[in-house]
């Protein structure tokens, strides 16, 4: 296996203990933080060892692992210690992400890039193919698709619209609360409806999808916290990777990046399910501006 795989490997334990933290409990939480934090460590507890460390139940600890994809604790503790022996290979440490004021812009440009690829890492770790399938196979042969989001997730929405706009599909970006709220009014079965929310919480957002929801619409939500108040009008929920802040790099540019690449995934989902009329669509939209290309 290829050492850039082995490495993917490696780091998806990690990965989703940051994507799926913020919708555990607090006792399923201390357990993440814990296996996180330690891996060889707790890859020598039992069961009952690593209950006592955390101060919660063992039925928690499998709980824990069970959500972070592991049939059971055994299978969690040969994982940690699979992540264990990376970190203790010798590879470099990472570098930090936090940007200071007086950094020089080689070195931001190296944070930047580095948080990127892990914020890409994380979410590619934690996104669920099974709800993304289903997503794929409602968009592709929707009647008609309705995508909401404000601020920069408004951004992803009407990237998201571009691009299934140019194979064919008639969707629509939707930033206005007021417009997005009486547009879902006309979606029915066989329509789709997408909203887009790192918080999860973010009512201009929330309520366009519950009226698409009440009125027969397949819906599909693609947020940070997959417990949030989107979920509940969510038929599917996508999640993207829990954005790391800081002073100088606001928590949408991480979010912004994850919902990117949710949104590709879904779009080539759909235009591989749509071919036979996806690869006409594109000749046609790379033809009629091929002109403005050779000015």
């Amino acid at each position: 296996m290829p050492q850039e795989v082995k490495e993917i490997f490696g780091s998806a334990l990690a990965s989703k203990v940051r994507t799926l933290g913020p919708s555990m409990t607090r006792s399923m939480q201390r357990v993440a933080e814990a296996v996180a934090k330690d891996p060889a460590g707790c890859a020598a507890l039992t069961v009952t060892g690593l209950a006592e460390l955390t101060g919660t139940s063992e039925a928690t600890v499998v709980r824990t692992a069970r959500l972070l994809g592991y049939p059971g604790y055994r299978d969690l503790r040969l994982a940690l210690a699979g992540l264990a022996a990376q970190q203790q290979s010798g590879r470099s440490p990472a570098i930090t992400t936090d940007i200071a004021v007086d950094d020089p812009l080689a070195d931001v440009v190296a944070k930047l890039a580095y948080d990127e690829q892990q914020t890409l890492a994380d979410t590619a770790a934690g996104l669920d193919t099974v709800q993304l399938g289903a997503a794929v196979a409602a968009t592709a042969s929707a009647r008609r698709i309705d995508v909401y989001g404000v601020g920069a997730s408004g951004l992803v929405a009407q990237d998201l619209t571009q691009k299934l706009l140019r194979i064919g599909l008639i969707a629509q970006a939707h930033s206005d609360p007021h417009l997005a709220v009486t547009n879902a009014v006309q979606l029915r079965s066989g329509d789709v409806a997408i909203a887009i929310t790192h918080s999860g919480a973010t009512g201009d957002v929330i309520e366009p999808l519950r009226v698409a929801f009440e009125h027969g619409a397949t819906t599909v939500a693609i947020t940070g916290r997959p417990g949030a108040a989107v979920a509940q009008y969510a038929d599917h929920v996508l999640t993207t990777s829990t954005a790391r802040e800081s002073e100088l790099r606001p928590a949408a540019m991480s979010s912004r990046t994850s919902q990117l690449l949710v949104v590709d995934c879904l779009f080539v989902g759909v235009a591989q399910r749509t071919y036979e009329t996806a690869a006409p669509a594109l000749a046609a939209s790379y033809e009629a501006l091929a002109h403005r290309h050779r000015r």
